[in-house]
């Protein structure tokens, strides 16, 4: 039996065995596996990556918040620092209808009072009651929207909504471009309106204007902020950062004056809804700089009819007459102008055709002189002649004609150009026909006659800044551009046009400005079309230069009407309520800025002083004395000592005895009305300006009671 069982156990052990050994190798297999898992696991922990995926921004990726941040639009300013076009935000207003709209603690968020909700909001939209109540009332709407009465919304309208608390009542926030002082140059800062597109979110692109050419500066760049947040949203902290800065748009400075700027459009206004010309446009600019301190033009974009082109640049003309002064000053620097000289005006035949005078008939036989105070296009045409079409053209060129003026910040330049062909065409152009130009052309070779033959650049960007640091990242500065001219002759052409203004022949009369004396051309233009010259009453362009002061200009206007429908007396007297009003106010403020650069003199006591003493002792502190009496010592002083008044002052000095009368000439109102009170005479007076005549004659005996008569008008004109 022993022998027998003994297989059996090793049999059994066998199977033992077995089993013992097939589950040690699934145990190393296991161990194997979890031991590669460990290793997987832990090169996973550490490098963050599978099959090139980093595990780690692929998580981040599935908890980060992406925000974009607007960049805000730069702003626009005057001269003075005031707003012209700044950033804000329009809201669109929204009900909500549907039922199921509650908050957190089970309050409506629908409309719940129909009726009062449209008498609320009837207060702040142009809807009735009825109307906002029916699309209240819309059946199956989750919200509804009220048109453009609820688009558009301003701030404070959508706060006042707000304060309502009616429920269900939202908005929508959408940014938006405000022009806070309205009708100011609106041609020349353009606008910016809201671009939305599928890739980026709602923001503001310029489509004209100011806006438009310098949209890239404005724009500034969007930023980028992320965010890390948990499985539930809420934000990890610290981890908000910028994973791109914003760079808000740079802030532009022009160099419009803000007063000047509302004055030049209110009187533009007013002669455009007068005299509804088909366009008109102004500019009023420094001489010496080239600094336009204000422009404007009618219709623009704001007008009843809308104009979107920038007429200073875009638009070109023939200029008419004013062109004389660029062919005057042509003739009298290359030495072709003699102004007594004399020719036949009323009509010359000439290279095929005529030129005639805008009086028909003429004035007979008259000197160039008088052909530019008179605007003949008969002179003028002679003097082209003189200088040669080649000369005549020379010196266009370097007037800067028919070139671009890029003007910085104003896009879309359309430059002048003439045919110049044929002898009558050639001389045409001596006069502006047959030759167009555009307004910044016109007022760039105007500077080299108001600032002694050196050209400028017209400009009315002042500087760029970063809104950041304040820091400027441009600046203007004045570009001078050529010499077509020398000194001599620019100072010879504004004395002639001096005569145009007050010369008794002068096209220019309606511009006077009392109290100071100003230069000018006046001009009148035929308009071109597709089968020649237009006809009728009013079928011409008027234009006006001034500069002022007439001596040493400061200040250049220059205006253009064209086809005006009426004119109040005549086109000249029409301009004139523009340009007046306007020069008076800039000639003013140059006095006074004079008057306090000069500064300020006190008096001492000059009672009892040998009349000789008193009057060197006032000349020496830069005042003029006036001795009223033959005597030799000092009775009476006309400003009290101690008082202060500005250097070139009339002091008037009492010294007893007889009186002679001074000579008057060139006196103020307020010298002669102070003369007169000393004297205890009656002062009857007329015109207006300095005094240009007397009835009581210099150095004669006055007596008290007599009668003073002074006439008084701008100083002594010019021949």
């Amino acid at each position: 039996m022993n022998g027998q069982e003994s297989p059996k156990r090793t049999i059994k052990q066998e199977k033992q065995h077995n089993h013992k050994a097939f589950g040690f190798g699934l145990f190393m297999i296991a161990l194997l596996l979890f031991s590669l898992f460990i290793v997987r696991f832990g090169y996973i922990a550490i490098f963050k990556d599978v099959k090139n995926h980093n595990l780690k921004l692929a998580a981040q990726r599935m908890y980060t918040n992406t925000q974009i941040i607007t960049a805000k639009r730069g702003t626009i300013y005057d001269a003075n620092g005031n707003a012209i076009a700044q950033d804000t935000s329009k809201y669109t207003l929204i009900a909500v209808l549907n039922h199921s709209m509650r908050d957190t603690d089970g309050k409506p968020l629908y409309v719940v009072n129909k009726t009062k909700t449209a008498n609320k909001l009837a207060k702040y939209i142009n809807m009735k009651p009825q109307q906002i109540k029916k699309l209240l009332s819309t059946k199956n709407a989750f919200q509804v929207q009220f048109g453009p009465a609820g688009s558009n919304l301003s701030v404070a309208t959508m706060e006042k909504i707000k304060a309502e608390k009616l429920p269900g009542i939202t908005f929508t926030k959408t940014p938006a471009r405000e022009y806070p002082e309205g009708q100011f140059a609106s041609q020349l800062i353009g606008l910016a309106t809201v671009k939305t597109s599928k890739n980026s979110t709602p923001h503001l692109v310029g489509q004209m204007g100011l806006e438009s050419t310098l949209n890239k500066l404005l724009t500034g760049k969007n930023g980028l902020k992320k965010s890390i947040n948990d499985v539930y949203g809420t934000q990890l902290a610290d981890s908000g950062n910028s994973a791109k800065p914003v760079k808000d748009g740079d802030n532009i400075t022009t160099t419009l004056d803000n007063k000047l700027q509302h004055q030049l459009e209110t009187l533009m206004g007013k002669v455009y809804d007068y005299s509804h010309p088909t366009m008109m446009t102004a500019v009023i600019m420094e001489a010496k700089t080239g600094k336009i301190i204000a422009a404007t033009q009618r219709p623009n974009y704001k007008s009843e009819n809308p104009v979107w082109t920038n007429a200073l640049v875009q638009d070109t003309y023939e200029p008419g007459s004013t062109m004389k002064v660029l062919s005057l000053a042509a003739a009298i620097d290359s030495g072709h102008f003699n102004p007594n000289a004399t020719y036949n005006s009323g009509t010359w035949t000439i290279g095929g055709g005529k030129v005639t005078d805008w009086v028909t008939s003429g004035w007979g036989t008259i000197s160039y002189k008088e052909a530019f105070y008179r605007s003949s296009n008969v002179g003028f045409a002679h003097i082209e002649q003189n200088m040669g079409s080649s000369t005549w053209m020379k010196y266009l060129k370097r007037f800067g004609m028919f070139k671009p003026v890029n003007v910085y910040g104003m896009g879309g330049e359309q430059a002048g150009y003439t045919n110049f062909r044929g002898t009558l065409e050639q001389t045409n152009t001596a006069f502006g026909q047959g030759i167009t130009v555009n307004v910044m052309e016109m007022l760039q070779a105007f500077t080299a006659i108001a600032n002694h033959g050196k050209m400028v650049k017209p400009y009315w960007i002042e500087k760029v800044t970063d809104p950041k640091t304040g820091k400027t990242v441009e600046k203007a500065k004045t570009q001078v551009v050529g010499h077509p001219i020398s000194a001599k002759t620019a100072k010879q052409v504004l004395k002639y046009m001096q005569g145009v203004i007050y010369d008794k022949n002068g096209t220019g009369g309606a511009y006077k400005v009392d109290g100071y004396r100003i230069a000018g051309k006046t001009g009148t233009a035929q308009i071109g079309s597709a089968n020649g010259y237009e006809t009728g009453s009013n079928a011409y362009l008027y234009s006006f230069a001034g500069f002022a002061p007439a001596n040493n200009p400061k200040y250049i206007i220059y205006l253009t009407m064209r086809k005006p429908s009426k004119v109040n007396g005549s086109a000249e007297k029409t301009l004139a309520t523009i340009t007046t009003p306007l020069l008076r106010e800039l000639l003013d403020k140059q006095r006074l800025e004079s008057t306090k650069n000069q500064g300020l003199v006190k008096l001492p006591n000059l009672v009892g002083m040998t009349t000789e003493a008193a009057q060197k002792g006032l000349t020496n502190k830069g005042l003029q004395p006036v001795v009223l009496g033959n005597g030799t010592r000092v009775k009476e002083q006309s400003v009290a000592a101690g008082s202060s008044i500005t250097v070139n002052n009339r002091v008037f000095l009492t010294t007893g005895g007889t009186v002679n009368m001074p000579d008057l000439t060139g006196w103020s109102q307020a010298d002669v009305s102070h003369l007169a009170q000393i004297l205890n005479l009656k002062l009857k007076s007329s015109g207006g300006g300095f005094v240009d005549g007397q009835n009581i004659k210099k150095n004669t005996v006055v007596h008290p009671g007599q009668t003073l008569k002074v006439t008084y008008k701008d100083q002594s004109t010019v021949k």
